[in-house]
This record gives structure tokens, C-alpha cells and sequence, in this order.
């Protein structure tokens, strides 16, 4: 029951901690990918309520009792809302599955990551240290590490509950005042851990969302003239815009704006261990992650091993509704699901093979926005199937003879987020470590559990700037330098 509550009702901002609705009265339906049907409502908020939860926030930083806490204070109620995302573990994945549609399974990973990022940020509040600078004699000089101030944050659909609580568990951690904009299509579980923070003693005015369209309440709260920072994960396209009006009035940001990452199968890789991995970096989430390893990079000599032993892993895949237990879920919309089209329709027209290919459930809603999982190969790593991000279950194979080649190919798109490497050969492995420009690499694996500690970021059209691990800290923090002269 407290599912079906937390799920079917209108959603409404949280403001000074207050729930809100739209100055407009205005609000906005919430469809499951999974059939299209609409369950829910949230705000349709705009510029007067993104200025109502900026002054919540500047208040709170200014007047309120966050200021005054101290680091291991903070870092305790950032700790018991982790305790409380686990303690409402199951509502929040049966939340964040229907909203975004990946299998339940996923969605309730996707929890327990968020639970970790929390943990984590609990215990580093007061681990964030200033250091002394030698200087002239008769001066001592040291760095602070002090909080931006009011930070706001726009996220994607895909992983809402995991990006929301890795910006508000660092945020908080360093003692930022935060304002939230979720996606208007997936948002859900952020508005609930948000509730979450209020129980866990996080005063009122420190963490708010708000909802809406990203043209309406996103672009209120990038152009804000009184936020001290902004973070943005998105496409590049929007990122740009989110940037440009943030540097109108000289705001710093983080963005993250997707990739298009490699991975390498070198003909010594351990295929057994490879294969199931390069398969779930594609079909998680449907392939809607801007880490999934959507270009396959194969030595010549394993080309045709590779073809016939992933081939017969794909033809197994099946897509269905988020609470099917089935290996992948819809696409988050039928805007998403129609850009996926033509990509299909561009291999076909230039020929590129289907190696193989998945398929969608018989008892799979007809009016959910299903895709099933495609392999191609070879792929000219010039074409856009293989530069740009397609956001589904799409694998382009690419053939490479030589190392130099295969580092050529792996960094030619605009994106360089993350990369992985299959290879038993040890100095191999180091040399494209360093030769791949990604901000992540991994040897002989692809993820890690959530990657908590691991800073996050890329270069290029994949953004700038890192979240994740104590990286996020001092994105999220500004450096004051102290000199006292004492003869």
C-alpha cells in the first residue's frame, strides 16, 4: 500500500520545507515508459517558484542552523538519510522503476548506490582539509575549504535517484544550501529523498526541489542571478545553453554531458569474463546512460569469435515492461524511441550488417516504447552510429589490427567520458590507460559497483569537471586562502 501511495498521487515541490505547488496552479503528467499511461502529476513550476526555492536556500545558508553545524553534524544527518533511503528501500525502487521503466532489479541497485553515495558523504564531511603554504618568514599562510553557497542542480531522467544523491550528499557535505531541478519526465524519487533529508534533520530551506519543464524551470534556475554554482548532466546541446546562461552572470558549473565510450577486445582478452560485460554496458537502462559502452572495438584476429559467441548472447535479450524481471525495459518516451529510429533507418540506408538482434516481449504493452537491443558490425568509425550518442540499446562493432589504430579509433568521436580495455597483457593495458582520453578507464572490467569513490567526468564534449568520490567535494567547495603577517 505505501508503494501505490507514494506512486499515484500529485507531486508538489519542496520549498523551505514545505510542499508547494506551482505559483501557476499549473502541473505537469507523469507517464510510465512502460504502456504510456499516466499515473501521477508533479508542478509545473517557473520563474516564481525556482526564485521562491533560491531564497529558501539563501536563507537557510545565511540565517539558518546548516551554517552553524558543524562538519561532523552535517556529515551525521547525511548518514541517517542514507539509513533512511534504506529503510524505504523498496518504495523507493518501485518509485524509480515505473518512472523511468528500467527492471526493477535495476532500479532497486540504483537505490542501494544512492544509499552508499549518502554513507559515503556522511563520513568525508569532516575529512575535507585546508593545508599551510610555506611563505615569506614572519607570514604563516593556510587554505580553507568553504562551501560555494546556494548550488543549483539539474539532472536527467536516467539515473535521477543516483545523480540527485551524489550532488546532495556531496552538496550538503560541504555544507552548500541546494536547489534541484529533476527531469520533468523522471523525477520522482528525488522529490521523496528530499521528504527523506527533513526526517534525517536536514533543515528546512537546504535541500529544495522544484519541478517543471527544462525551457521553463531549468532555464529559471540556470540564469539565476542568485546562486553561487550550478551543476548540469545532460546532451551537450543543452549543456551549452545551461553554461551560457550561467556565465551571463559569471556562475561556475560541472557538466556532464554524456560520451560515446569505447571498449577495446585485444586478442588475448578473456572473452568469458568480457562478453557478459560488454552486453550489460549496453542494455542497462535500455542503453539510455551516457557511460554505456556503445562502440566495441575488436582485434582483427578474434573478430569472427567475438561475432559468433556475442551474437548468440544478443539473440537471447528480451525487452518488456519495467516489473517483467526481463533484461531490459523501454525507453524513457516516444520522442526517445523516434530519435533511436533513425539510426535504424541510417544503418540500413548505408548498409552497415545486423550481426543480431533481441527482441521485445509478445505480452510487452503495445503503447510502451520498446527497443529491442541491435548489434551491427562492421561499423566505419567515421559514421554517425559510431559518433554519436544514441541514448539505446545499440552496439556498433569496430574492427582494429594494430594498438596505434585501436587508440585512434577510441579517440575519435567529440566525447571522452569512459573507456575500457580487454587485454592480459599488462604494459598494453597501462599504455592505452594513458593514451585513451577518457576521464575513466577501466582494465578488464567495465563499472563498479555505482563507483562511489571514483571521480567521474569527462573531457571533450563529455563535459567538464568531476563528481563522485572525494573529486566531488572540492567541485563543490571554493578555496580561501588566509595570510596573516606576525613578524
Amino acid at each position: 500500500m505505501a508503494q501505490t501511495i507514494a506512486q499515484d498521487k500529485q507531486w508538489s515541490n519542496l520549498i523551505g520545507g514545505s510542499h508547494q505547488e506551482a505559483a501557476s496552479g499549473l502541473t505537469l503528467d507523469v507517464s510510465c515508459p512502460s504502456d504510456g499511461q499516466i499515473f501521477c502529476t508533479i508542478a509545473r513550476s517557473g520563474l516564481d517558484d525556482v526564485d521562491a526555492a533560491v531564497k529558501a536556500a539563501r536563507t537557510a545558508l545565511e540565517t539558518g542552523p546548516w551554517s552553524r553545524m558543524t562538519a561532523t553534524e552535517r556529515g551525521r544527518c547525511i548518514s541517517l538519510l542514507g539509513q533512511l533511503v534504506l529503510d524505504n528501500h523498496s518504495e523507493l525502487a518501485a518509485l524509480e522503476s515505473r518512472d523511468t521503466g528500467k527492471p526493477l532489479r535495476q532500479a532497486e541497485t540504483d537505490i542501494t548506490v544512492s544509499a552508499r553515495y549518502f554513507e559515503f558523504y556522511g563520513g568525508a564531511a569532516d575529512k575535507v582539509m585546508g593545508e599551510s603554504i610555506p611563505v615569506l618568514d614572519g607570514y604563516t599562510a593556510f587554505t580553507l575549504r568553504e562551501p560555494h553557497g546556494v548550488i543549483g542542480s539539474i539532472i536527467p531522467w536516467n539515473y535521477p535517484a543516483q545523480i540527485g544523491s551524489r550532488i546532495i550528499g556531496a552538496g550538503l557535505a560541504m555544507g552548500n544550501c541546494l536547489v534541484i531541478k529533476p527531469a520533468e519526465a523522471a523525477g520522482l524519487s528525488v522529490l521523496r529523498m528530499a521528504e527523506l533529508a527533513l526526517e534525517a534533520g536536514v533543515p528546512s530551506g537546504v535541500l529544495n526541489v522544484v519541478t517543471g519543464l527544462g525551457e521553463e524551470a531549468g532555464a529559471a534556475l540556470a540564469s539565476h542571478t542568485d546562486i553561487d554554482f550550478l551543476t548540469f548532466t545532460g546532451s551537450p546541446e543543452v549543456g551549452s545553453q545551461v553554461q551560457r546562461a550561467a556565465g551571463v552572470n559569471h556562475i561556475g558549473t560541472t557538466l556532464e554531458l554524456g560520451g560515446k565510450s569505447p571498449q577495446l577486445l585485444f586478442a588475448d582478452a578473456n572473452l568469458d569474463d568480457a562478453l557478459p560485460v560488454v552486453v550489460n554496458a549496453i542494455i542497462q537502462n535500455a542503453g539510455q546512460t551516457c557511460s554505456a559502452g556503445s562502440r566495441l572495438l575488436v582485434h582483427h584476429d578474434i573478430w569472427e569469435n567475438v561475432i559468433e559467441r556475442l551474437s548468440a548472447r544478443f539473440e537471447t535479450l528480451v525487452a518488456n515492461r519495467h516489473d517483467a524481471d526481463a533484461d531490459l525495459g523501454p525507453l524513457i518516451s516516444h520522442g526517445q524511441a523516434e530519435r533511436l529510429q533513425t539510426f535504424m533507418t541510417l544503418a540500413h540506408d548505408l548498409d552497415i550488417p545486423v550481426l543480431a538482434a533481441g527482441t521485445i516481449a509478445q505480452d510487452a504493452p503495445e503503447s510502451g516504447y520498446y527497443a529491442a537491443p541491435v548489434l551491427f558490425g562492421p561499423v566505419p568509425s567515421g559514421c554517425a552510429l559510431a559518433q554519436e550518442e544514441i541514448f539505446g540499446p545499440v552496439l556498433s562493432m569496430i574492427p582494429f589490427r594494430e594498438e596505434e589504430e585501436a587508440v585512434r579509433i577510441a579517440n575519435g568521436t567529440p566525447f571522452g567520458l569512459v573507456a575500457g580495455v580487454w587485454t592480459a597483457d599488462t604494459s598494453r593495458s597501462m599504455r592505452m590507460a594513458r593514451a585513451i582520453r577518457a576521464g575513466q578507464v577501466y582494465i578488464n572490467g567495465y563499472g563498479a559497483g555505482g563507483g562511489v569513490e571514483l571521480p567521474f567526468g569527462g573531457f571533450k564534449k563529455s563535459g567538464h569537471g568531476r563528481e563522485k568520490g572525494m573529486a566531488s567535494l572540492m567541485e563543490l567547495s571554493a578555496v580561501k586562502t588566509v595570510i596573516m603577517k606576525h613578524g
